[in-house]
């Protein structure tokens, strides 16, 4: 054959190495397969219509049946069931039979005979009284069964029938049942006869309720009634409620036999989940609070509530979660249920669900109202951690209840059995009371995440024994080395958490809390509330456990839960040489939500802050009066490596230096400090040798000169140089060229005016220590511009490293870190007042009979003005309930409020040299020089030339110095504090030295009268090495 010229007649070869008889065979099973599945399907189909029809038919002939009995039925009894009489109720009448066979609660008849049926059930019972023989005839044990069966149907359908119709009933609900026979009533007096405890199908009838789910039909008849409104002191019981009261009590019986249900379906979930139940109903709020009702479901509530979300119902609305309801509930009837006997059980269950619940809220407005400001990290947040906001009733609902007498009725039922003094000398504790520690520890930390503080803390310091009894129980778990015993028997931990997380997290703040208005003669005389003793041991306790959270804190955790810290290089090298991971956790909403996602990091962190917190303020009151040696305080290990990280930003050694700077020794932050100063002035070009700026001062108007020229800078000219050019009282430029040291007699010349009491803007305590004046005001129009002046004045003086002889009260330098000061502060500014809140603190009788008020007088310069501590402060009497209150408020007015403008303005003029990061790495008492120093080096100066001499062999063991000048004495001139506390008989102590190492051992005199005596005798003693 030719060829056509039509390719499509050639040949074609399959390069897959396949026949076209093997693909006919695979495309033939495929095409079979698939033919079978579709004949499955369509017998499925066949299957499944055949059912339905079946079904259907079934319904329908049901549905017949019941017409044609429902016919019948009405024929011989009518709707309003006149013919029936008591036979009719018995196991042998067809009367309830064909009644519960065919009644619909959507069927108006249908309803109206059931109520007819009740009325004539209530008429049989009062008139008999006997309810078992109406059912069962003459011996109910004949035919139980079927007793049970009618009667627990029939009291479904009075239910189903309520539930049915209860947009026309609402108005009927909450009514009183004798003072009406309305339709809803008399079913549920009905159902209320029916299953009383005492007759024997009552269990048998709430279980065929519960089972069938009653409690959601009544949660819904509940939000329908709740529409309508009722007066606040509404106090009637409805039927209604007694039925509800009467199901919910029966569950607690001792003789009840109900088997548990899905917790889906239970009262906790349902009911305790409607909001502001207790309003609604105030019997079922006293039937629940009874000890058998309450433990029980406080009981089932502590086994399904990790998985709340999945048990609790829908919210009723996006400000109304149901988890916040229930807790709301539970907080308002838990207090009457701690008034029971023997409710230990009950208050670890309730500690335990309500720690769950409080940890699932959202932040709470009125713990966020006071912080307006938001961060950068704060803003940006996704919508998974989108935090709800709460109803704020609902939220009222919520602080409201964990009030003074909530929080004592807790601790009392939990912490009462266990005495502070009582310790278990083998180191074992009982399960009893690793449950109460563990329960009241979750629940306070969690409250104090949600709550604001100083709400709670003030009864949890003064009221309860918390303090004492936690300590006790942390000292024998360290003594024994029992931690591991909280974290294995707690719900709330892991297993390998370390056990000190829990106690820790309550008592490092509630403690903190009490030594803020703790006097000097309970902390250091009675040793109130721990002994000195325990105190060193909380010290070592807290500075072991505050390093490993942050070792724990790290990206690489070990475990460390059962490590034993035996000295304080081991800490450090765990500190040290572990990363960490800085964290900062708060109250916005952001920091809630990370407290739900982990939990546990959160806790850590949440130690690692409190416990520094409380080791500053320990290491302040050690400050004060030694108690323990400094080093206590400390880390070794801080060598010149450490010291160059610390200088860096985001690097471990400067996040422990913000952590716990007092871990770090006095020289190394000094050093520190000073690197800081020399690399701001490098980068400012202070060290340079032109200056930016020069002032023309007058020095007989120096203040004012310097005043205006100097807050003519911006804050970048300040950090630069600047020289001085003096004009004398003739207007003449003085002579000289101001190298610095011009500067610095400026510097020192203007401290000395600014800071004179006779200018009018401080004033001096008895101790002669410098505080702003309150009264400044009325003695300067500018007076708070010039406390700004002042404050950038001593951050110049500090920014180029000149000293300047300034006493600050430790009170005003306190403003400078911005920390509150407390009772304890209040001597060095006015004994006399204190002197008289010690003894309205210890007054023994009863305190309104002082006729003391929530006000204060101030007099400044001859005026007397009154102030309210709190509003409408002069109609709240003080009494022994809230004089705590009226002292701390009294010691805050004096410390805080009266200088809180002139502070402020004297620590922004501070801070526009002086970062807030330096000046945090010092406590106050560091921040300046000892009050003894001085005075020493007055007396010195004060002394005869002969007298200097003795002095300096005395301490050196030569009478004069160094060729070159003291600066090159080896080693340098030191003097140490001797004599421990300043107790009487260490003050009576004389001065002594060591030659060798131009040491010299000075006791803290209280005055320079006393320190120039023994200083005298001591150097004209010639008693050789029997002073040293």
């Amino acid at each position: 054959m030719f060829f056509s010229g039509d390719p499509s007649t050639r040949k074609r070869v399959d390069l897959g190495g396949r026949s076209s008889k093997e693909r006919d065979r695979q495309k033939l099973l495929e095409q079979t397969r698939l033919e079978r599945n579709k004949r499955n399907l369509l017998r499925q189909q066949n299957s499944a219509a055949i059912k339905i029809q079946k079904c259907f038919r079934g319904r329908k002939e049901v549905e017949a049946e019941r017409s044609k009995v429902r016919e019948n039925f009405l024929k011989t009894y009518g709707k309003r069931c006149h013919p029936v009489d008591r036979q009719c109720f018995g196991p042998d009448s067809d009367f309830l039979r064909q009644l519960l066979f065919f009644f619909n609660p959507t069927y108006t008849t249908d309803v109206s005979v059931l109520v007819e049926t009740c009325r004539s059930l209530l008429e049989f019972v009062r008139d008999s009284g006997d309810i078992v023989s109406l059912f069962a005839g003459t011996e109910y044990a004949s035919n139980p069964a079927l007793v049970r069966c009618r009667v627990k149907k029939y009291v479904h359908a009075c239910i189903r029938a309520v539930y049915g119709n209860r947009n026309k009933l609402r108005d009927q609900l909450f009514m009183e049942s004798e003072k009406s026979c309305t339709s809803a009533i008399l079913l549920l007096d009905a159902v209320t006869l029916l299953i009383d405890l005492r007759l024997p199908w009552a269990c048998s009838t709430v279980t065929y309720l519960l089972q069938s789910n009653i409690y959601s039909l009544f949660r819904e008849i509940v939000l329908i009634g709740k529409e309508r409104s009722f007066p606040a002191s509404n106090r009637v019981v409805s039927s209604f409620e007694h039925v509800l009261a009467l199901i919910t009590s029966h569950i607690g019986q001792s003789t009840c036999t109900c088997p548990s249900v899905d917790p889906k379906c239970c009262f906790p979930s349902q009911i305790l989940t409607i909001p502001f139940l207790w309003r609604f109903f105030p019997h079922l709020k006293e039937v629940f609070a009874s000890p058998s009702v309450s433990r029980h479901y406080f009981h089932q509530m502590t086994l399904c509530m990790k998985d709340h979300i999945n048990v609790l119902p829908p919210d009723i609305a996006i400000d109304l979660p149901g988890y916040a309801i229930l807790l709301g509930n539970l907080l308002e009837v838990v207090g009457p249920a701690f008034a029971q006997p023997e409710s230990f059980t009950m208050a670890v269950d309730f500690a335990t669900v309500a720690t769950f619940l409080l940890k699932a809220l959202p932040s709470l407005q009125s713990s966020n109202m006071g912080s307006k400001e938001m961060s950068e990290d704060d803003m940006v947040i996704d919508d998974e951690q989108t935090e709800k906001v709460l109803n704020l009733g609902l939220e009222q609902q919520i602080t409201n209840a964990i009030d003074a007498r909530f929080l004592l009725q807790l601790t009392t039922v939990l912490l009462g059995g266990f005495s502070p003094l009582n310790g278990s000398h083998s180191g074992q504790f009982d399960e009893k009371h690793v449950a109460a520690v563990s329960a009241v520890c979750a629940f306070l930390h969690a409250t104090f995440n949600i709550l604001p503080l100083e709400r709670i803390m003030t009864v949890l310091a003064y009221r309860t024994e918390l303090v004492p009894v936690l300590w006790n129980f942390m000292k024998q778990c360290h003594e024994n080395q029992k931690w591991s015993s909280l974290s294995e028997q707690s719900p709330y931990l892991p297993a390998d958490a370390p056990g000190w997380l829990l106690p820790l997290s309550v008592f490092c703040p509630v403690y903190k809390h009490m030594l803020m208005i703790v006097d000097n003669e309970e902390f250091y005389e009675q040793e109130k509330p721990l002994s000195l003793k325990d105190i060193r041991c909380l010290i070592v306790i807290l500075r072991q456990e505050t390093t490993v959270v942050i070792v724990r804190g790290s990206t690489a955790v070990i475990g460390l839960a059962s490590v034993h810290i035996r000295s304080v290089s081991a800490l450090w090298q765990l500190l040290w040489s572990n990363p960490t991971v800085p964290t900062n956790f708060g109250k916005s909403p952001t920091d809630i939500f990370a407290m739900k996602k982990h939990p546990l990091e959160f806790l850590q962190h949440r130690v690692c802050v409190v416990a520094s917190e409380l080791l500053s303020q320990l290491q302040d009151w050690n400050n004060r009066r030694q108690f323990t040696p400094p080093s206590e305080f400390h880390a070794d290990g801080v060598n010149e490596y450490f010291i160059s990280q610390a200088m860096m930003e985001n690097t471990r050694a400067n996040d422990i230096l913000k952590q716990a700077p007092f871990l770090v020794p006095f020289t190394s932050r000094a050093k520190i400090f000073t690197s800081q100063l020399a690399a701001a002035r490098e980068r400012n070009g202070s060290s340079g040798l032109f200056a930016r700026h020069r002032f023309r001062i007058r020095r007989d108007q120096i203040l004012e000169d310097a005043f205006n020229q100097l807050n003519a800078l911006s804050e970048e000219d300040l950090r630069g140089l600047i020289r001085v050019t003096f004009v004398n009282e003739l207007g003449v430029e003085e002579a000289g060229i101001d190298g610095g040291g011009i500067f610095k007699d400026f510097m020192e010349n203007i401290t000395r005016a600014a800071f004179d009491v006779q200018y009018g803007l401080f004033k001096e305590t008895a101790d002669h220590l410098l505080y702003p004046n309150p009264g400044s005001g009325l003695i300067h129009d500018q007076h708070l511009q010039y406390f700004h002046f002042l404050g950038t004045i001593l951050a110049k003086a500090m920014f180029e490293g000149i000293l300047v002889d300034i006493p600050f009260a430790t009170f005003f330098l306190s403003k400078l870190k911005q920390k509150y000061n407390y009772l304890n502060d209040l001597p060095s500014l006015d004994p006399e007042l204190y002197r008289h809140l010690i003894f309205l603190k210890h007054y023994e009788g009863d305190v309104s009979d002082l006729e003391l008020y929530f006000v204060i007088v101030n007099n400044e310069y001859g005026e007397q003005t009154e102030e309210e501590l709190l509003p409408r402060g002069k109609s709240i009497r003080v009494t022994n309930e809230n004089v705590i209150t009226f002292i701390h408020l009294v010691a805050n007015h004096r410390l805080n409020f009266q200088i809180r403008q002139q502070s402020s303005h004297f620590l922004r003029g501070f801070q526009q040299l002086i970062q807030r990061e330096w000046i945090d790495m010092f406590n106050e008492h560091e921040l300046q020089e000892h009050y003894v120093i001085d005075m020493f080096w007055e007396v010195v100066k004060s002394s005869s030339l002969e007298n200097q001499r003795k002095f300096l062999k005395f301490v050196t063991g030569c009478s004069r110095g160094p060729l070159l000048g003291f600066k090159y004495l080896e080693p340098l001139f030191c003097i140490q504090r001797a004599g421990g506390n300043a107790s009487d008989e260490a003050l009576d102590r004389l001065p002594t030295s060591a030659t060798c190492m131009n040491l010299l051992k000075f006791p803290p005199y209280r005055s320079k009268e006393q320190m120039e005596q023994k200083l005298l005798y001591a150097i004209n003693a010639d008693a050789g090495f029997d002073l040293s």
